[in-house]
């Protein structure tokens, strides 16, 4: 049991010495630890298929660690009550079809026992520019960027204490970047901790607080994005991150 003190006192997210693979293969990630404190915004970089959906499929619950233990909030990551303070948006995000983009939102609420008020869905929709006629609409007739802003909002109006987006910017225009960046800011001043997982670093600079990169199975950088590019003497993230991988001195932490 974790003691009312405790809960508060922990992080979001605690990550000690994650390892995992698949099959008889060898470790995708290797003794992968770090916090994702409170109230924070955090960022997951790394390549493709370095193990960032790994790891975030760890934290979820969805598969299993070879050695290493998850707390979400102080609590063990299989704990029911920790599950239900997860709002979780994939990266290859696909709403049922013959669902309009109300009956969408009121299953995602129903889901966490959380209340459909139609006004509020609909003032999200103004925020993301999602039109408020599509949302009658079965999501059949969406596009790309249409179905990822009912996604995002399905993951936010829960109210969940902690949001994991895995590439949230997909198939959106720039202007609905911008947009839904404005709502991961208020989320995060709303008290919410968000942990991100995107390739678009520019977007990790502008709203993270930390990072942490992945590559070759290890934790290679954890800190400010600030941090990164000082360490790696470049105002670039993008150039600073591609630095630091190609690095092999070992482990960078602020």
């Amino acid at each position: 049991m974790t003691s009312p003190a405790q809960e508060t006192a922990a992080a979001a997210i605690a990550i000690d010495g994650i390892s995992a693979h698949y099959g008889r293969g060898a470790n995708v990630i290797e003794n992968i630890s770090f916090d994702v404190r409170k109230g924070e915004t955090f960022g997951l970089i790394g390549l493709n298929g370095v193990g960032k959906t790994t790891l975030i499929k760890i934290i979820l619950g969805l598969m299993e660690s070879s050695a290493g233990s998850v707390l979400l909030f102080g609590r063990d990551s299989g704990d029911e009550e920790s599950k239900s303070m997860i709002a979780y948006l994939p990266e290859k995000f696909e709403p049922p079809v013959f669902l309009s983009g109300f009956e969408f939102i009121k299953f995602s609420l129903d889901l966490y026992k959380r209340s459909f008020d139609k006004e509020a869905v609909l003032a999200a929709a103004d925020r993301v520019s999602l039109s408020r006629e599509a949302l009658g609409r079965r999501v059949n007739t969406y596009s790309k960027g249409m179905r990822q802003k009912l996604g995002l909002m399905g993951s936010w109006l829960t109210g969940c204490p902690l949001l994991i987006l895995d590439e949230p910017m997909s198939g959106l225009d720039p202007r609905a970047r911008v947009l839904v960046k404005d709502e991961i800011v208020a989320c995060r001043n709303q008290g919410m901790t968000v942990f991100l997982s995107t390739h678009i670093l520019s977007d990790m600079d502008e709203l993270c607080d930390r990072i942490g990169i992945i590559h070759d199975k290890s934790l290679r950088f954890l800190g400010t994005p600030a941090e990164l590019r000082e360490k790696m003497k470049n105002d670039s993230l993008e150039r600073a991150f591609l630095k630091i991988i190609e690095n092999s001195a070992g482990v960078y932490e602020s």
